[in-house]
């Protein structure tokens, strides 16, 4: 007798025994209890959820004429009548399986609609079933829309897809439709240990947890990998024997990358990524197991407490790298990982990229980097090695302290105002200027004699103080980064006067009750209230087609309506104070005010100053 493989021995022969898909199974189960049958349905889904097992419950469910042989539509099939085997057996007269992948033609399709005017012989329903129903070209689809439109009572279509989306949306309203989803890990792994509790296969927890995770969501693919471990394993799954077939990375590698990442030790990472060169493990099961750990600590860092599986032996080391690791650390590891699988193959040496990953991982930590910020702000003071000997040094007395840097007197205008020239205070070539108040130096300075102008030769000495030194940092300037315009001008070239707030807040309670439209609005925005009497106001306008007779009636009819009857006469002429101008000198002073507080932001002047970052122009908006 040959062997039957576990995907096929456990195949769900009713909605009793699916797993995961219990949205699915209480529509239908609803459906058939109530007997409120949709003549096509469509089941979607990734592959082995179950959309093919389903089709056939359904077609049992249909058809199925109980163990007495008087049975009805019902949501539980026997399982034992002629119909309920044959369908299991793939036997059933009525119940027709096409396989769209490999016959996609319209004559297939056809062929198949030719059956339809024949009622069926066994069952109480015939029952055509298309599976990856997207492979259909578009004349198959547009022989078959007329049919799956408005089919015979006794016929029912089972449409089933892996890509809905190429599905034509003709098709898709003709069907109901339900997405079968991915199946969790821990369902996967609970229905993995009753399979083998029935075939008596001795199993340990970790190995069925790697199981459920390499199926990715597949019910079907999690059986088949099954019976390769169990080959694999002599009969018995153990998590080394199946971490081995898998290719799987050990996740006591993962945890001591990250741990060390974590502490920023350089060393140890190195170290691990040649032990698994070493090993010959995946670097992409590397990088997804490194991914999967930093999910669950980005969870726990933002929801403490939330996710908590006492079964799960790598829950208290997860948990222990959270609090470890900062949550912005935790999110910047998590992306770099991503980015560096897809980066892998653009390596010569998937090793080498594996390190480059983990080395930019240190080298993005945002500590580090904030730490490297502060040092280019900080003034750095070198020791500058002295010719003389120490016993030559002056001895600091208690009411002098101690020079550490040089100081600068400062100097009267009149005195600088035209120095002489002499050979002392040429700079030579190379020499840095003095740093004048600079932050950090000493704020009381050692008794000097009065400054006269021709002692200005010795104000910038050749040789400073031999005790230290200071080291100017190099400031970038971005340039034509932002307009030097003060907000103040914003709104230079509209004057203000109680005629123009009187019509700007007129025109802006119009606009927001809708009372004016199109060219009405056009006009009464353009136009700028020269004058006004009891009975009649004087708009002047700078375009002859906005003075237009029919357009001045409705404004004055919106006005009228506002509680202001006057008549309205329009002259061209040059507009000073209009609505639109006010509203365009608002717009131009929040875009100022928007684009001062961007460039005046710390965090955005570091990036200017210290990466060379530009703002493309336009692209700050006002709030």
């Amino acid at each position: 007798m040959s062997y039957l493989v576990l995907a096929r021995k456990y195949r769900p022969r009713n909605f009793t025994e699916m797993v995961g898909q219990d949205h699915v199974v209480q529509a239908l189960t609803n459906a058939l209890t109530t007997q409120r049958l949709h003549h096509a349905y469509l089941f979607t889904g990734t592959r082995g959820v179950g959309k093919t097992t389903v089709s056939r419950i359904l077609a049992k469910s249909l058809n199925c004429q109980g163990v007495d042989g008087q049975g009805g539509i019902t949501a539980t099939p026997c399982g034992v009548c002629q119909a309920c085997t044959d369908i299991d057996s793939g036997r059933f007269v009525d119940y027709t399986e096409l396989d769209a992948a490999s016959n996609r033609g319209v004559d297939e399709v056809q062929a198949l609609l030719e059956q339809a005017v024949y009622k069926p012989v066994q069952g109480r329903f015939k029952v055509f079933m298309i599976d990856e129903v997207h492979m259909l070209t578009n004349t198959a689809f547009n022989a078959m829309l007329k049919t799956l439109e408005e089919p015979p009572e006794y016929l029912k279509f089972v449409l089933a897809t892996t890509d809905p989306q190429k599905v034509p949306v003709t098709v898709l309203s003709r069907c109901l439709q339900f997405n079968l989803r991915p199946m969790a890990p821990e369902t996967i792994r609970e229905h993995l240990q009753k399979v083998l509790l029935t075939e008596q296969v001795a199993a340990d927890v970790p190995s069925l947890r790697l199981l459920a995770r390499a199926a990715r969501g597949s019910m079907r693919d999690a059986l088949s990998l099954t019976d390769q471990a169990i080959a694999f394993g002599s009969g018995v799954l153990q998590e080394a024997t199946v971490r081995q077939m898998l290719g799987s990375v050990d996740r006591s590698y993962v945890f001591r990358l990250l741990q060390a990442l974590a502490q920023g030790d350089g060393k140890t990472v190195v170290e691990t990524s040649e032990t698994l060169r070493t090993h010959g493990l995946s670097v992409a099961s590397t990088l997804e197991e490194m991914s999967g750990v930093l999910q669950r600590m980005a969870v726990l860092q933002a929801v403490p407490g939330s996710v908590q599986d006492d079964n799960d032996p790598e829950f208290a080391e997860i948990a222990q790298l959270a609090a470890l690791m900062p949550t912005d650390e935790t999110q910047l590891l998590y992306s770099i990982c991503l980015h560096g699988r897809g980066e892998l193959g653009l390596a010569p040496d998937e090793y080498a990229a594996l390190t480059m990953v983990l080395l930019r991982l240190l080298a993005f930590k945002p500590a580090a980097a904030d730490a490297a910020t502060q040092e280019k702000k900080t003034l750095k003071i070198a020791p500058r090695p002295s010719t003389e000997a120490p016993a030559q040094q002056p001895k600091a007395t208690p009411s002098q302290a101690p020079v550490t840097a040089p100081v600068v007197v400062p100097v009267p205008a009149a005195a600088v105002a035209t120095p002489p020239i002499t050979p002392a205070t040429v700079r030579p070539q190379g020499q840095r200027l003095p740093v004048r108040d600079m932050p950090g130096a000493p704020t009381h300075a050692p008794a000097q004699e009065p400054f006269a102008p021709q002692d200005h030769a010795q104000v910038l000495p050749e040789r400073p103080s031999p005790v230290a030194k200071i080291e100017a940092v190099q400031v970038h300037e971005q340039p034509d980064s932002r307009r030097e315009v003060p907000i103040e001008r914003a709104a230079e070239g509209v004057p203000g006067s109680l005629e123009g707030d009187f019509w700007y807040r007129t025109v802006q309670a119009l606009i927001a009750a809708e009372a004016i439209t199109a060219m009405v609005r056009e006009l009464a925005l353009q136009s700028q209230l020269v004058a006004r009497d009891t009975d009649q106001w004087l708009l002047r306008v700078e375009r002859e087609s906005l003075n237009q007779p029919g357009s001045r009636e409705r404004l004055a009819a919106a006005l009228a309506t506002a509680g202001y009857p006057v008549c309205l006469v329009a002259e061209v002429g040059r507009v000073t104070d209009s609505p639109a101008r006010r509203n365009a000198a608002a717009a131009a002073q929040a875009q100022l005010v928007a684009e001062k507080i961007v460039f005046d932001d710390p965090l955005v002047q570091s990036l200017m100053r210290d990466f060379g970052a530009k703002i493309v122009p336009g692209s700050i908006q006002p709030g």
